[in-house]
Formats: C-alpha cells, structure tokens, sequence
C-alpha cells in the first residue's frame, strides 16, 4: 500500500502543476515585436508603401501645363523643292515659332485635386492592408501561444497517465483490480499521443504562415510565445462603435473615395469650359523682302455630349461610393457587436472555469485518486474524473484564446489598443 499512496502523491503534485503552464523553450518573443518586424519586413506592405509614392507622383503631372510645341515651317514658291522662290519671291519663307496650350483657369488645379483624393484613397488602402497583416500575425501568434501551452497540459499529463497505468497494472498483478482498467487507461494515453502529435503538426503550419508574414527564412528558428492571460475588455460597446465610425481602416477607405468622387465632380463639371492655345511665328523672307510676323489664339470647345456624359458618371460613382460606405459602416458595426459579445461572454465562461469547474474537478480527482490508492474507489472512478480534468484544462485554454482572438479583432475594427 506504500507503493501506491507514493505514486498517487507523485500524481497530484504532477497533474496540476501542468495547468497554465507552456512548454519550456527558448526566450519567448512579444507580439509587439512580431508586430513591427512584420510592418518592416511584409511584401504587401512593402509593395502598398510603393503604390502610394506612384500615386503621390500623379498630381506634379496633371496639374503641370501641357508640353509646348516648337514650330519649323518651309514655303516654296514655283516648285516643290524645298526653298524654291525663296530669293526671288517675297512669298517663299522659312518659318520658325511655338505654341502653348492653355486650359481654363481653375481645371488644372481641380485635376490636381482628384489626384491627391487618389493619393489618399492608395494610403487608406495602405492601412487597410497593414491592419490586414497586423491581424494575421495575432491570430497566428494566439493560435500558436494556445498551441504551445496546451501542448505542455498534454505532454505533463501524458506523464501523470503514464504513472496512473503502472498503477493500475501494480493493482492488477497483486489481484486488486482488473485488465480492462490497464487497457482503458493505455486507450486514453494513445489519445494524447495522437493530440500531441497533431498540435505538433498544427505549430508547424502556423510557423510557416507567421514566418511568411514576417519574410522570415522558413529554415529560421521557430518562433515561441509568450503565455496567455486574460485580457479584461476596459470598452463600453458604444464606445467601439464609435470607434469604428472614427478608426476602421475600411470606413476611411471609403470615406477618402467619397472625397475623391467629390473633387471629380468638381473637376467633370470644370472640363466643360473652353480651353486656349497661343503661338508666334517668325517667317523669314530672305533679306531683300519684308519678314512676316503671326500670333495665333485658338479656342477648343468642350462638347457638351461628352462633358455631360462625364459629370454623370462622376456623380454615379460618387453615390456609389457613397452606398459602399454606408454598407462597409454597417458591416463593421456589427462585427464589432458581435465581437464584444463573445469577449464578455468568454470573460465570464473563464471566470467559471477559474472560479467553479476546474476548482471542483481537481478536488473530485484528488479525491478519487485517494480513495483508489486505499482500495476504495476502481480505477474506472479515477480514469473518468482525469479525463473530465484534462478536458476542461483544455477547454479553458481554448476559450482562452478565443477571448484573446476576440479582443484582437476588435483592435482591427476599432483601431484601439484593447491587450
């Protein structure tokens, strides 16, 4: 009997020491820092930051005048060769001038308006793409931190098992208890195995999409979290939704587009006024006659049909972009709600675990555990309330990062800082 109150003892110091706790590895690595490597090193983000310099180039562009022409002229008096009756005709000449168009006053700058609108529209989407990748890093990381901590509940209770079936198989050997309890415990640690062995495969998909978020070598060591803890949600639910109103990556997309739609209306409805062009010419005559002397002023007329056709269409898709924010803002709003409700709904599942199931659980084991180890209890007892144990340390851990994945989407919607 001396053998076995030992081992139940070994038992319970081991089995709840593994509750909370990560597999021991190298120096854990902040999201924070995951973060801002990902903000420097990421592709998309590089490629983004590219486009919004391109686009930043438009406006130099379309607000500059038109390319001056430069104008050679030859006349030729009597024949067709060139300079033919140049020294014998005063209508012969050699013809040097230029010329410069000049768009209506005002529509330069208003072009140059859309293209800044552009401008801004390409950087909101910058944001918008960093935010995409600042969330993917947290829901890799946070699957990864769940994975790694329950992988250690896993590993550590495998061991308490191991030591529960030399148990079973001492009570069995001296007649105390029967087979099928061996077995059932050895059909309970193959199902660890096989946990284990999938979270080890799970980790390793999870490195490969985080390090390629990071730009990381694929061959680089692996990454290793920090533990999770409960993030208590400080927000009011009217506060994110403003939030979201004021910060969501998406509303200021849209938002920015409708302004762009705005300045292109503006810029439609000015391209209906008339442009001009001026030019000089210079004719030489060959110094016996006169020289010719030409200004010209042309005047180019918008057609109405395309001006018209143009304001329309502005105007189309400035109430376009007008319907996509109304219809991204209502979206937002509800996955924020919907977020908050699974935050505060998981913060107080946790706190029954905390406080209730797993408390009272580990005492039932415990308990259990020593009424077997002094023939009071079989082993069947003891194997069900391990199980039962085991499941919600794990259920816990799965809320856990739920709750956390939550808060992090609600950083993405809201742009708050909320863990």
């Amino acid at each position: 009997m001396s053998m076995v109150t030992l081992t139940a003892t070994l038992v319970l110091t081991t089995a709840f020491s593994a509750f909370g706790q990560t597999q021991a590895a190298s120096t854990p690595t902040p999201l924070s820092q995951l973060l801002a490597e990902a903000g420097a090193n990421n592709p998309q983000i590089t490629a983004a930051n590219y486009g919004v310099r391109a686009a930043r180039q438009m406006a130099p562009q379309v607000t500059t005048l038109p390319d001056p022409k430069f104008t050679y002229q030859q006349f030729s008096v009597g024949s067709p060769k060139p300079f033919a009756g140049y020294t014998n005709s005063d209508f012969a000449y050699i013809g040097v001038g230029a010329s410069q168009e000049l768009p209506y006053p005002g529509k330069l700058g208003l072009r140059g308006a859309v293209a800044e609108r552009d401008a801004d529209t390409k950087q909101a989407e910058l944001e918008v793409t960093k935010t995409g990748i600042a969330d993917a890093v947290k829901t890799d990381y946070l699957q990864l931190a769940y994975l790694q901590q329950t992988l250690g509940i896993l590993r550590q209770n495998e061991t308490v098992l191991d030591q529960l079936i030399q148990d079973a198989t001492a009570h069995y050997q001296v007649g105390q208890g029967m087979q099928q309890d061996v077995l059932q415990a050895q059909v309970n640690r193959t199902k660890i195995v096989k946990e284990i062995t999938m979270h080890h495969q799970q980790m390793g998909q999870i490195q490969a999409h985080l390090k390629g978020l990071l730009s990381r070598d694929q061959a680089s060591p692996d990454i290793v979290t920090e533990d999770l803890t409960v993030t208590p949600l400080q927000r009011t639910s009217e506060e994110l939704l403003v939030m979201v109103r004021q910060n969501n990556p998406q509303i200021q997309v849209d938002a920015s587009s409708i302004r762009k739609q705005d300045a292109q209306v503006a810029s439609a409805k000015r391209e209906g006024k008339p442009d001009f062009e001026v030019g000089y010419l210079y004719e030489n005559t060959d110094r016996k006659y006169r020289d010719y002397y030409m200004f010209t002023f042309d005047v180019r007329f918008p057609r109405k049909k395309r001006v018209d056709a143009e304001i329309a269409e502005a105007t189309d898709k400035r109430s376009e972009s007008q319907q996509t924010l109304n219809g991204h803002l209502q979206q937002q709003l509800a996955d924020v709600q919907q977020e908050y409700v699974k935050a505060t709904s998981d913060e107080e599942l946790l706190k029954e675990y905390r406080e209730g199931l797993v408390p009272q659980s580990d005492a039932a084991y415990r308990a259990t555990l020593s009424a077997y180890a002094s023939n009071r209890e079989p082993f069947i007892h003891v194997l069900s309330y391990f199980t039962d144990l085991l499941s919600l340390k794990l259920e816990y851990a799965e809320t856990l990062v739920d709750h956390e994945a939550a808060l992090a989407h609600l950083e993405t919607l809201t742009g708050a800082t909320l863990r």
